[in-house]
């Protein structure tokens, strides 16, 4: 039975529904176009934002029974992790070490939230709305999840290759690290393997101490 917020709106017809439904996938593909900082470890070209959730999605299906949760809902997961960052279709993604755009990412992203969800009808628009929403504030056990595979993922292929992102603009282990460590909040044992895979690629010279931990 569907609950009172999945239940669709008396508002639209069955086929005005589909074509506002239809438009709304139709903008998604936009998604396959917004290319992020991180590199694929193959082409070695930038990941885009459709590779990445789909990445996330499958680390979420693999990595589930690692949660530090008793009874996650992992369906709810894989919906928040496919619907977080279809906002940067307007507002684009905004690299992790950027401290000017990380300033107003949110407030960006906010914006882009009420476009492209308001392009679906107004319950379903509610219902990405409040994913979208439970992700950024990550208080349940399912945000937390989300986002330690979200920060875990793009750390995973820096790893893979050599570093590439984290030198192209000076990134340094310090500063990985407190980007990251949330991860622990979702994943204990995660943040552990991550902790044991910076340390590898620092030995290896392929991403710097920084000042806060000097050799």
């Amino acid at each position: 039975m569907s609950s009172p917020s999945s239940a669709p709106s008396s508002s639209d017809s069955p086929a005005l529904r589909l074509v506002r439904q239809i438009e709304f996938i139709v903008e998604c593909d936009r998604l396959k176009e917004i290319f992020r900082q991180t590199i694929n470890t193959q082409s070695r070209r930038p990941e885009n934002d459709a590779e990445h959730t789909w990445h996330l999605c499958l680390c979420v299906i693999v990595l589930a029974e690692h949660a530090n949760f008793a009874g996650l809902d992992v369906l709810r997961v894989l919906k928040m992790l496919i619907v977080h960052d279809l906002v940067e279709i307007d507002a684009g993604d905004t690299f992790a070490y950027d401290t000017a755009n990380m300033a107003t990412q949110h407030a960006r992203e906010q914006i882009a939230a009420d476009r492209i969800f308001g392009l679906l009808p107004a319950d379903q628009a509610a219902d990405f709305r409040a994913l979208w929403d439970e992700f950024e504030a990550k208080h349940t056990p399912e945000s937390k999840f989300a986002t330690a595979v979200d920060r875990f993922q793009p750390m995973l292929l820096n790893c893979r290759t050599q570093g590439a992102a984290w030198q192209k603009h000076g990134v340094t282990h310090d500063r990985v690290v407190a980007r990251n460590r949330h991860i622990a909040e979702g994943c204990d044992e995660l943040w552990r393997y991550a902790e044991r895979m910076l340390a590898e690629v620092v030995d290896a010279g392929h991403l710097q101490r920084g000042p806060s931990n000097p050799a």
